[in-house]
């Protein structure tokens, strides 16, 4: 007979929806306030605590557990709610499908098994003001316990994913990574032809009554990354009626694609608008592109600059840094543009610590190097960023370096992985590194330094 788990969700305390902006903001009963300040028991006699666990498809459950809980055991209690149907044969594949994640707006951490969210939670601000950008008060970052993608689970392994309930999670993350900037695709119109999945999925079939243009633009947020949810500046002064609200405007371009979705018929093509079908679609889509179930660090890169004012500007530009089983990846998320890509058979990286550990403006950093064709000839790049998190990122690096490596030798890669691992090969097109965006150093093959740019001429 299995022993009974201590930690117990409190039944007639159904899951409780909440709203985006009130999640995606970290405007929440945090871990820390959703715990009762009452003494109460478990049947063990040992002290317990309520706590919340959030889904991305919107729902939290409050559940009381013992002060000790593991992670693991917390993870036991949310895949076994009757209410999410998420069965042990639905969670069947050799990686764990999700995993419980600990996060706040400066600091995101994947729990391991062992992990204790209670004790974790209550040194949060140490580990803010020890990972995050120094000026930030870390005494306001309170963290949510998330129910989420598990980052070391693969492409491969997600594609084999059938049952209903979990696509519906993986969905509602997916969605949520798109319209935050995250999952960067490479134009306008791919974003429209996303939005009009989701509009689909959400809103149901097409109905020119209720679907207009002007549904669209108010509710552009929801269904558009934020770089295309904000109306244009130029339309104060008049100059913007031609991008933002007419023919030419993305909600347009979303409203065009959601009409062409057919609706749900017996027989012939139309049964592909399956709700079921539509939420795969979604996913499939997303599979493809490059930062799909990363894990995100932040950082700040230099920015290239010329003439006199490198000498009298700070021109670091915040970006995000995405790790996945296939590649590391630099985001700038405010404009959901990829900036650069690379996958592990050609990234080489190294961590460095700061010259000044007692200097809060000195921050650690990765040096990524990477090959690339220069008039005609191969060279190699090599990109400093810097970030509080570098220990994390060359952590996380090396782990699913090696186990590329390891793959290598064991010759487990056939055409179709090869082809399912390249960061760069997706359905959203090909790819180009954006190397303009970035102050580099340029070495040939000897090692010898060919090229330098901003602070890297002072080294």
């Amino acid at each position: 007979m299995e022993q009974q788990n201590d930690c117990s969700i409190q039944r007639g305390q159904p899951m409780r929806r909440y709203p985006n902006d009130y999640k995606t903001e970290g405007h929440s009963s945090s871990l820390n306030k959703a715990m009762t300040n009452q003494s109460q028991y478990s049947n063990t006699g040992r002290p317990t605590v309520r706590i919340a666990v959030y889904l991305m498809t919107g729902v939290f459950l409050i559940m009381e557990v013992e002060q000790n809980a593991s992670a693991q055991q917390i993870f036991a209690i949310v895949q076994s709610e009757a209410e999410l149907g998420l069965t042990r044969l639905a969670l069947a594949t050799a990686t764990p499908v999700f995993a419980l994640w600990m996060c706040s707006s400066q600091l995101e951490v994947q729990l391991r098994p062992t992990h204790k969210p209670i004790e974790l939670a209550a040194k949060w601000s140490y580990l803010v003001n020890k990972y995050s950008s120094h000026g930030y008060d870390s005494d306001e970052e309170e963290p949510l316990l998330y129910f989420r993608r598990n980052i070391f689970l693969s492409r491969g392994e997600e594609e084999q994913i059938k049952d209903t309930k979990v696509l519906e999670l993986l969905y509602a993350e997916a969605r949520h990574n798109v319209l935050q900037g995250r999952y960067a695709c490479d134009g306008p119109a791919r974003y429209a032809s996303l939005g009009a999945l989701q509009a689909r999925i959400e809103l149901g079939p097409y109905n020119a009554q209720t679907h207009t243009l002007a549904f669209f633009r108010r509710h552009r947020g929801r269904f558009l990354p934020h770089h295309h949810a904000s109306p244009s500046l130029l339309l104060g002064l008049g100059l913007g009626l031609g991008l933002v609200g007419g023919k030419g405007a993305p909600e347009a371009h979303l409203l065009e694609q959601y009409k062409r979705i057919p609706n749900s018929h017996n027989g012939g093509a139309a049964t592909n608008a399956n709700p079921k079908k539509l939420i795969r679609k979604y996913l499939e889509f997303c599979w493809n592109l490059p930062c799909y179930g990363a894990a995100f660090f932040q950082g700040q890169i230099e920015r290239p600059v010329r003439g006199l004012a490198s000498w009298i500007t700070n021109r670091d530009q915040q970006v995000l840094i995405a790790i996945n089983t296939s590649g590391v990846y630099i985001v700038d998320d405010m404009q959901c543009s990829l900036l650069l890509g690379l996958k592990y058979s050609e990234l080489s990286w190294e961590m460095a610590k700061p010259s000044d550990e007692n200097n809060p403006d000195c921050l650690p950093c990765l040096f990524l190097q990477f090959p690339v064709r220069e008039n005609g000839a191969r060279v190699y790049k090599i990109l400093q960023v810097f970030s509080r998190q570098a220990i994390m990122m060359d952590t996380l690096i090396s782990g699913f370096a090696d186990d590329y490596r390891l793959r290598q030798l064991a010759g487990s890669e056939g055409n179709n992985d090869q082809l399912l691992d390249h960061p760069l090969a997706s359905a959203t097109g090909s790819f180009t590194n954006k190397l303009s965006k970035f102050t580099l150093a340029t070495f040939d093959d000897e090692g010898r330094c060919i090229g330098q740019m901003g602070s890297w001429s002072f080294q």
